[in-house]
C-alpha cells in the first residue's frame, strides 16, 4: 500500500467520513451511519454522503450471497461505479475489494485509512462487531483482490 503521505483530499475526506461510522453495528443489508450496516452497506451510505443518490438499486442479497453463483457481483458493480487504483497507487480512502476465502468470489469491501503513525489500516463492517478499524495486517492484505477509488465529490 501507498505511504501515508501519499493520500489526498478527496481521499481524507473519504477516511473522516468512514470513521464517523466506527461503532454503527452490524446488520446485514442495511446502510445508516449510527443504526446498522454491513460492509457494501458502509460503501453505499459513504457514496451517498459525498455524492448522492447511490447508482444502482441493490437487490435484496443473503449473508451467503457469494458462496453458490460463483459470479464476481461486487467486483463487477465497482469496476461500473468505481476507479480503478493500481495496488501500489492506493491512498488513503480508497475502496478494497476482497476475498474472504482462498477460492472464493470477492465478496468483503474495506475503506484503506492510515494510522497516526502511518500504519495501514481498514475500516470495514465485520459481522459480529459493527463498523470497526482494523490494522491493514498481512492476512488481510493478501486478500485484497482490488483498489478502487471514488469519482470526484458533487459540488
Amino acid at each position: 500500500m501507498a505511504e501515508a503521505s501519499n493520500r489526498t483530499e478527496a481521499g481524507e475526506a473519504i477516511v473522516v467520513r468512514a470513521r464517523q461510522w466506527i461503532g454503527t453495528p452490524y446488520r446485514h443489508q442495511s446502510s445508516c451511519r449510527g443504526a446498522g450496516a454491513d460492509c457494501l452497506g458502509l460503501l453505499r451510505g459513504l457514496w451517498r454522503e459525498a455524492l448522492g443518490e447511490e447508482p444502482q438499486e441493490i437487490p435484496p442479497y443473503t449473508a451467503d450471497w457469494a458462496e453458490f453463483g460463483g459470479g464476481e457481483d461486487l467486483l463487477a458493480a465497482a469496476r461500473r461505479h468505481l476507479l480503478m487504483v493500481a495496488r501500489p497507487n492506493a491512498q488513503g480512502g480508497d475502496v478494497l475489494i476482497l476475498r474472504m476465502k482462498d477460492e472464493g468470489v470477492a465478496k468483503h469491501v474495506g475503506i484503506l485509512a492510515y494510522s497516526e503513525a502511518g500504519h495501514a489500516t481498514m475500516i470495514h463492517a465485520y459481522s459480529g462487531y459493527g463498523v470497526v478499524e482494523s490494522p491493514l495486517t498481512p492476512a488481510w492484505a493478501r486478500r485484497i483482490v482490488e483498489v478502487f477509488r471514488f469519482p470526484e465529490e458533487r459540488s
